[in-house]
């Protein structure tokens, strides 16, 4: 099936397409939302420009689209009117997602494809949390974390990139404060830096780290594709 991809950049919609991949899915454009919101319920905020290079790794198109409201209706709206684009200028049969349990966002993703006769496709859709996340750093996916927001978060976790050791530290203050350990919730913001998807990897060559006591940006200023180690 011929698919789009509702791209951030972070682990969970690159893992997607990853996953889409390996069920014989062809996914033959990215689609890139860009919130004025930095608690969008949608989408993700943070340094969403950067799809434009992981992108260019993946060497799949990027179709990116500004979102001018603040409301979830504005915010629905501006997606239908992406997907429709994507589908006229690529043939999409289906849109793939990488939901987890966020059943506003599966609604919503689904209600847009429903009217526009596609395909919804969440293929990480009730994975178990530490197995999810372990299996993403065992199997090759650079993870920098790149917003936080919730209690247990500090600041040092900005721009920090997983291992496993990082994940068993992590995994121990969700259970102490209670956060998802996904970061569905918006509790944390991540970006994918390297991945097997991509032919070469991302490099972060400048960065701010904004932390206002509670919560905190890794605004990135600066990057560039390099050849893989």
């Amino acid at each position: 099936m011929k698919l789009a991809s509702l791209y951030s950049g972070g682990k969970d919609s690159t893992f997607a397409i990853f996953r889409a991949k390996e069920m014989g899915h062809e996914v033959v454009c990215l689609v890139t939302m860009h919130p004025v919101a930095d608690d969008s319920p949608l989408f993700h905020y943070p340094n969403s420009w950067v799809t434009e290079y992981l992108a260019d790794a993946m060497q799949i198109p990027l179709m990116g689209f500004s979102v001018s409201g603040r409301s979830k209706q504005d915010e629905i709206k501006a997606l239908e009117e992406a997907i429709i684009q994507a589908k006229s200028l690529y043939g999409i049969q289906g849109v793939v997602y990488g939901g987890i349990s966020s059943n506003y966002q599966k609604q919503a993703f689904e209600e847009i494809c429903s009217r526009q006769g596609l395909a919804a496709i969440a293929p990480l859709w009730n994975v178990e949390p530490v197995k999810y996340m372990s299996e993403l750093v065992e199997r090759g996916f650079q993870i920098m974390i790149v917003g936080v927001s919730a209690m247990g978060l500090e600041k040092e976790w900005l721009g920090r990139t997983l291992d496993l050791d990082s994940l068993s530290k992590l995994a121990a203050l969700s259970k102490k404060y209670g956060f998802n350990l996904t970061f569905e919730g918006g509790e944390a913001e991540t970006l994918v830096t390297d991945c097997p998807l991509f032919a070469r990897r991302l490099q972060v060559k400048k960065a701010n780290a904004h932390w206002d006591g509670q919560r905190g940006i890794f605004e990135i200023l600066e990057v560039a594709l390099v050849g893989k180690k």
